[in-house]
């Protein structure tokens, strides 16, 4: 089991090899490490909640920059907790807010993470182009919306906005009176709803594709990864059959991805929380990258 110094030298070893395949986006210098605490002495007695702890503080370290409050009165917030974008109480949606309360600039390039979670993804991003675009996050679960927008405050950040909303329901109208451009659309790691007659929940449906791409301008961008393979060929199917998206997987005639076609790393300079969870279990993570025409 991965003790403190190595968990530290896999944090250095996966930063340096994220390339820099957006346009929008680059690579920022290393985190300083802090010093773990070892939970456990022999790797016999490592129990499940010692290693989601380990592995939260590996999100904690890849996050450090940010100088996050985590003494937030919110009571105990899941990553991973499902819920059904079919239901009714999900069926509303979301008000379109004022652009121009929102953001310094609503006429900069937009980047919307659908499912978002604590949105600490997109707070790094904002944080390193705060006159170059706005972020929006689409979140469906609202107690975790609430600490992002804790967070956002306390960072002071005028280019993000976490917003509570059911993407399927909400995106269109949201993008639609943006006075901006559209430049990126990402959705990482979404809920994979295993059941076959849960299919129907996974938010990247046709009407979802369609909305993003007729949104998009030309340049305009696309990255979707996920954990499981069976949700990352899902998505992949989706927009391998949208002809006006082309699958960016050559950067300076460097090949980035694999025989199967799934991206090497992560494009965006920073891993999202989910996905260092599921690498520090061992799990692949499968990325694909689209440009639109």
């Amino acid at each position: 089991m991965a003790c403190p110094r190595f968990l530290q030298m896999e944090l250095q070893r996966a930063r340096l090899m994220l390339p820099s395949l957006s346009p929008f986006f680059a690579i920022p210098s290393s985190l300083s490490f802090s010093p773990i605490r070892h939970v456990s002495s022999s790797p016999s007695q490592v129990t499940l909640e010692e290693q989601q702890l380990r592995s939260s503080q590996l999100v904690a370290l890849e996050y450090a920059d940010l100088n996050l409050s985590y003494n937030l009165d919110l009571g105990h917030v899941r990553i991973r907790q499902h819920v059904n974008p079919l239901s009714t109480s999900f069926s509303v949606p979301a008000q379109v807010p004022d652009w121009n309360q929102v953001f310094a600039d609503p006429t900069l390039p937009l980047m919307v993470d659908i499912g978002c979670g604590s949105g600490r993804f997109l707070m790094w991003l904002a944080k390193r182009t705060p006159k170059e675009r706005n972020y929006l996050g689409l979140e469906i679960r609202q107690r975790i919306v609430k600490r992002a927008e804790l967070w956002v405050k306390d960072l002071a950040l005028n280019n993000i906005h976490i917003l509570f909303a059911n993407a399927t329901i909400s995106f269109k109208q949201l993008v639609e009176s943006y006075p901006g451009p559209l430049m990126l659309v990402s959705v990482l790691c979404p809920d994979p709803h295993f059941k076959k007659r849960h299919h129907k929940r996974r938010v990247l449906q046709k009407p979802l594709v369609g909305a993003i791409v007729d949104n998009l301008i030309p340049g305009g961008q696309v990255f979707v990864q996920s954990d499981v393979l069976e949700v990352a060929l899902d998505m992949r199917n989706q927009f391998d059959e949208v002809e006006a998206l082309k699958h960016i997987d050559v950067l300076n005639s460097a090949m980035l991805c694999d025989n199967e076609g799934w991206l090497l790393s992560n494009p965006m300079g920073i891993r999202t929380e989910r996905e260092i969870h599921a690498e520090f279990e061992g799990a692949k993570i499968y990325r694909r990258f689209y440009q639109k025409l």
